[in-house]
């Protein structure tokens, strides 16, 4: 009896799946808000520089826009410059025909900026300057977030096959709502970039643990629909941080509103189980046996609740158990042949398709138009986009599902490339459909990756994929730094990427309707008998590997 025949005797579908997959997919709405959150935290309103109130002698009774005139010159769009100022005003006449000399000296805006609050009352741009000579300092604080997001899922991937999905959960929930609720009250930029690192490293917690507890808790033709379920909260909380962003303008609002809800989550996840499928891995069958029999009282199944016990599941589950005696380290997602070819492809892909990904939504002020109504875009396609992936990864499979998304989100990122500049609207509608299906290949991945390793290697897997995915994150503002020398590069490169991973998903295993395998020689096995047409007592049955075979190939 495999484990997931265990399951169903337990109850598979039941109350308890119902109201667990809830309870984790409700904080998810919150984990959007905060990777987009410096769309509008960190968002940059028109400025320019503060200008001498003494400046042109003998006409004191200027206009704030005449006073602008002599003072500051005009950038290409005759509009004042951000981080220019004339060294010595002028007291021209504004007659309506004065023109800036372009031989006048002009110098930087040594005595501050002048900010529109009509869009961003506050960010931390307008507090603390991060304009002109300093305005790296914005794309640097998201990087160190997405820093905090990849050094966050190398540590929580491993310390949760170590110690538990749930206790890792527990503790990000914690970290991300004492660090997110502390950024409010950041002094100075460098405290904000360190909390925001330990809020980074806590979203990856969140995401790989919540994934895991879902699907390890779950049956095997229910994934796709949980795996949707999950990403629509995603979306919906792309929704919502357009809402929250327009009522609560000031940052530090807004930035407390989406960290203290996390309080709430981690009191009342107490209530979650850990996963039984970690936990028989790891030997603990009389913790298995009393968080089974949980489940199988939530689901009504009084009878099969009172059969279970440790001897129940050593019996039935011997094989499985001599066979995960040995531990197993990093390197065991690359030693076998079938893992390293796994591996290296979920990287990629992984990789790609964050890069893509941020590269479009991390930059929404380039868009243009209301900043609020582009987020909104943004979030709602991916509802259609998800909803579309759930039927294709049921009805025809993970592997196609994930090449075509990848495949078409590069083809409409490359299209923007020859459409011109002056139809903003098109470029959007189109950058709006290749995040979509961006969301797709994301909603995908999640379910793909998690299938495709076996138990005892699946969060480190996943742990190894959110890495890729992060160092996507990061390099992505570098390549849009690219279009200073050649505009249409960043579009380029960011369409060429997940075109070659889509090719590249096709050498992945497909996993439709196959049961999680639980060893990495019931990976390997599964590759060998690829060729036959197995159904799921048949695979269980065949990935049984001899003493021998485990020897050779586990750590």
């Amino acid at each position: 009896m495999s484990f997931t025949e265990i399951l169903e005797h337990v109850g598979s579908l039941g109350r308890f799946q119902i109201v667990y997959v809830t309870l984790i997919s409700i904080p998810v709405c919150m984990m959007a808000c905060h990777m987009m959150l410096q769309n509008f935290t960190a968002g940059t309103p028109d400025h320019h520089c503060v200008v001498r109130r003494h400046a042109a002698p003998g006409n004191q009774s200027l206009e704030e826009e005449g006073l602008l005139v002599v003072s500051l010159p005009m950038d290409e769009n005759q509009k004042p410059a951000q981080c220019r100022r004339f060294r010595h005003e002028q007291g021209w006449p504004l007659n309506g025909t004065a023109k800036n000399d372009t031989r006048m000296e002009t110098e930087p805006c040594s005595d501050g900026w002048v900010y529109n609050r009509s869009v961003f009352r506050s960010t931390i741009v307008t507090e603390w300057d991060l304009v002109c000579s300093s305005r790296t300092l914005k794309q640097m604080a998201q990087s160190v977030y997405m820093a905090g997001v990849l050094v966050g899922g190398i540590l929580f991937g491993g310390l949760s096959d170590r110690f538990g999905r749930r206790l890792i959960l527990l503790w990000c929930y914690l970290q991300l709502a004492i660090a997110g609720t502390a950024t409010t009250f950041s002094p100075n930029l460098s405290v904000y970039c360190a909390l925001r690192f330990l809020t980074g490293m806590a979203f990856s917690g969140i995401v790989l643990n919540g994934v895991s507890l879902c699907v390890e808790w779950t049956p095997t033709r229910t994934r796709p629909v949980l795996g949707a379920l999950n990403g629509c909260a995603y979306t919906t909380g792309q929704i919502v941080l357009a809402g929250l962003a327009y009522f609560l303008p000031d940052w530090r609002h807004l930035q407390l509103a989406v960290s203290l809800p996390y309080f709430f989550f981690f009191f009342y996840s107490w209530w979650l189980s850990e996963s039984a499928r970690w936990l028989i891995i790891s030997g603990k069958l009389e913790r298995a046996v009393t968080e089974l029999k949980r489940v199988a009282r939530i689901n009504r199944k009084h009878e099969a609740a009172g059969k279970l016990d440790a001897e129940f599941l050593r019996s039935k589950m011997k094989e499985e158990l001599a066979s995960m005696k040995s531990k197993t380290s990093f390197l065991d997602l690359v030693r076998t042949p079938t893992m390293r070819r796994i591996s290296l492809c979920i990287c990629f892909v992984w990789f790609s398709t964050s890069f893509a990904y941020y590269g479009l939504v991390m930059d929404l002020q380039n868009f243009g138009g209301n900043i609020y109504l582009i987020q909104l875009f943004f979030g709602a396609v991916d509802f259609p986009a998800k909803f579309l992936s759930v039927l294709t990864i049921s009805y025809i499979g993970r592997r196609f599902t994930q090449a075509a998304a990848l495949i078409l989100a590069g083809l409409t990122i490359l299209a923007n490339i020859f459409i011109p500049h002056d139809l903003q609207t098109v470029r959007t509608t189109v950058a709006v459909f290749g995040k979509g299906c961006l969301g797709a290949s994301f909603n995908c991945i999640y379910l793909f990756t998690g299938e495709l390793y076996p138990t005892v290697l699946r969060q480190t897997g996943m742990g190894l994929s959110n890495t890729m995915a992060r160092l996507g994150g990061i390099v992505a503002p570098a390549v849009r730094m690219t279009g200073e020398y050649i505009p249409f590069l960043p579009h380029l490169i960011y369409g060429a990427a997940p075109i070659i991973s889509g090719i590249v998903a096709t050498f992945l295993p497909e996993t439709r309707n196959i049961p999680l395998l639980e060893t990495i020689e019931q990976v390997e096995n599964r590759s060998r008998n690829k060729g036959q047409k197995l159904d799921a007592q048949q695979t269980e049955g065949l990935l049984v590997p001899s003493m021998h075979e485990s020897k050779k190939i586990t750590v």
